[in-house]
């Protein structure tokens, strides 16, 4: 049985470092003009791979490297035979402790599901629900409910999005046509309210958005000051998908998963970006 008293503190030191970050402005992440930035798609509790991504990033001797995590929870149960992506999401919690000022998280649609208690179905089950039960199994049913109030503290500290020095802009997910209207980007630009999150505003269009089309990327770029997107949220079986030549989708949470090690200090072009993509299996 996991030590519910120590999970609950780390999640709550690490709220407060998230919300202390030195990048943030707003709810929006500035990444500096120099190092490398590791972007991820969803992880989905699929430990194997943060563990390879925690050992390529060497934060302790790499002090310019930042890396951006998103959608820890909600492991397939098939995998283990219950959801305990809890135990991924302490793990990264912790790495946050451990390296505060290189290590970030995004808002997304999983997180904030767990966190406002709006019901996910996925084959058949709810995934928020086995997420609770899994908190259980791993702390014990009398311990859980601590851990989860300091988790859900933890997803409420989350920013929305980053965007590095040469306009490559980081979310979760983007807006597609049906949810444009409903996004304001100067939501980027201010801290979060309660309402902000449990209505369906702007948070929700970014962090739910599907569907992207040309002309829907192209207003988000000029709305948002951005030439590129990177994005996870859209399930991608071959690891990463390339849309318009504007959105590159990662997918981090199975064995073809990928991750994209962005340098900050170059232009970036859609081929530099596809070129810097990863296989997370080629990773010892």
């Amino acid at each position: 049985m996991n030590d519910a008293a120590q999970a609950a503190d780390t999640f709550a030191q690490a709220a407060q470092l998230n919300r202390e970050d030195p990048l943030l402005r707003g709810c929006l992440l500035r990444f500096p003009d120099f190092g490398q930035l590791v972007v991820t798609g969803d992880l989905h509790g699929h430990g194997r791979n943060f563990e390879r991504l925690e050992r390529y990033c060497d934060l302790e001797h790499a002090g310019a490297r930042h890396v951006v995590l998103h959608e820890i929870i909600h492991e397939d149960p098939n995998v283990t035979g219950h959801d305990r992506s809890c135990e991924v999401l302490l793990a990264a919690a912790a790495w946050k402790c451990a390296f505060p000022d290189q290590v970030h998280f995004l808002q997304s649609n999983h997180e904030l599901a767990q966190l406002t208690g709006h019901e996910i179905s996925k084959n058949g089950r709810v995934v928020t629900a086995d997420f609770e039960a899994g908190l259980a199994a791993v702390f014990g049913a009398a311990h859980a409910p601590r851990v989860l109030e300091a988790i859900r503290s933890f997803i409420r500290s989350l920013p929305l999005a980053g965007r590095t020095a040469h306009r490559v802009f980081v979310a979760h997910s983007v807006p597609g046509p049906r949810d444009l209207p409903a996004f304001d980007p100067a939501i980027l630009q201010r801290s979060l309210t309660d309402a902000d999150l449990f209505e369906r505003g702007p948070v929700h269009a970014l962090v739910w958005g599907r569907y992207q089309t040309e002309a829907s990327l192209e207003a988000l770029r000029a709305s948002l000051d951005a030439d590129f997107f990177i994005c996870g949220h859209q399930p991608q079986e071959a690891g990463y998908e390339v849309l318009y030549d504007r959105l590159v989708i990662l997918a981090s949470d199975h064995n073809h998963g990928v991750f994209l090690p962005l340098d900050l200090r170059k232009p970036a072009t859609l081929d530099s970006l596809t070129a810097a993509i990863r296989p997370l299996a080629s990773l010892p």
